[in-house]
């Protein structure tokens, strides 16, 4: 009832001032920096010049001077879109543009009984930063039974598997990726040794041609590469279920090398994009994103992780991080 009772109390924008929104205002706070997550190509919300106590008031004269992290006065610039009240939305958004966005409210108040005006400022603080959607892929596990480790149909029957499931997906411009196996002998209970082939293999969304898939420019795919890559994963899953219904109903003796029964597993691998990284502590708000790298760290690959950058020591790196912080913090 509590959470019920707040929803109706304070607008829905306050509540969500600070994460992903989508169609409406981000209210600044006196109190702190709020940050705001903007996927990569598309527009901001409107960030508002005030906060929300100070939108409910009557205010005489405002004038709004928006700064960008370049430190360059917003208005006229063709990324920017200022609403004479004081929004502000980022229009086509791109990681260069994240970092701190300051915006100075100055109005009048005058005093009933004097007449008396005085010119009062306020300075807000918002925290831009890009995020893109992580891309998937998905890491699978398969296991064999087969009459023995040294078999040459081992290895035959590996690359002519991994054949059948590159056909089963090409059309999605899917692919395996770093695919292996390996053949133990394992002692089942009240039974003899069998051996087994573990086969493990990633479904991966970047076949050749896959930039193909992006039909908006400047590709921004994730969305699309992602949904292909969950439909392959789905079709090498039914590809494995209909070996279990081969099996039981289609030979009268197993084939020398089959499916283990139920050995199917899948597990999901993110990648961000180079530049881009996840930190579900800094970006709470933004969990499971991609968000920019923050300056002092670097991410030169697919990983998840941002790095922080070594720095030569010399006599002048306290002076250099001390900017570094005050740059972004």
């Amino acid at each position: 009832m509590g959470a019920a009772l707040l929803a109706s109390a304070v607008p829905e924008e306050e509540l969500r001032s600070v994460g992903l929104i989508q169609n409406n205002y981000i209210y600044a706070d006196i109190r702190r920096e709020v940050n705001v997550y903007v996927k990569v190509f598309t527009n901001s919300p409107l960030l508002v010049c005030m906060d929300l106590s100070l939108s409910q008031e009557e205010i005489i004269d405002p004038k709004y001077l928006w700064i960008g992290p370049d430190g360059k006065n917003l208005e006229g610039q063709i990324y920017a879109n200022l609403t004479e009240t004081g929004k502000l939305m980022l229009m086509g958004f791109k990681e260069s543009m994240s970092g701190a966005y300051t915006c100075t409210l100055s109005h009048r108040i005058i005093e009933t009984m004097t007449q008396e005006e005085a010119d009062v400022f306020e300075t807000y603080r918002f925290m831009l930063y890009a995020y893109r959607e992580a891309d998937h892929a998905y890491q699978i596990s398969v296991r064999f039974t087969t009459k023995g480790c040294e078999l040459a149909a081992n290895a035959q029957f590996f690359e002519e598997l991994k054949k059948i499931l590159d056909n089963l997906i090409s059309d999605l411009t899917c692919h395996i990726v770093e695919s292996s196996y390996k053949c133990h002998s394992i002692k089942i209970p009240n039974q003899g040794l069998v051996h087994e082939l573990f086969v493990t293999f990633q479904v991966n969304p970047f076949a050749p041609g896959w930039e193909e898939v992006c039909q908006q420019v400047p590709y921004d795919c994730e969305d699309a590469t992602n949904m292909k890559v969950q439909e392959a994963r789905n079709r090498i899953g039914e590809f494995f279920s209909r070996q279990t219904y081969a099996l039981k109903h289609e030979f009268r003796t197993a084939p020398t090398i089959h499916y283990v029964d139920n050995s199917f597993s899948v597990t999901h691998v993110d990648s961000c994009r180079p530049g881009f990284g996840k930190n579900d502590i800094t970006h709470q708000n933004c969990a499971g994103c991609c968000v920019v790298c923050e300056p002092g760290t670097y991410s030169p690959n697919n990983e998840v992780t941002c790095h922080i950058c070594t720095r030569p020591h010399s006599p002048a790196t306290t002076a250099h991080e001390e900017h570094y912080s005050h740059g972004h913090h």
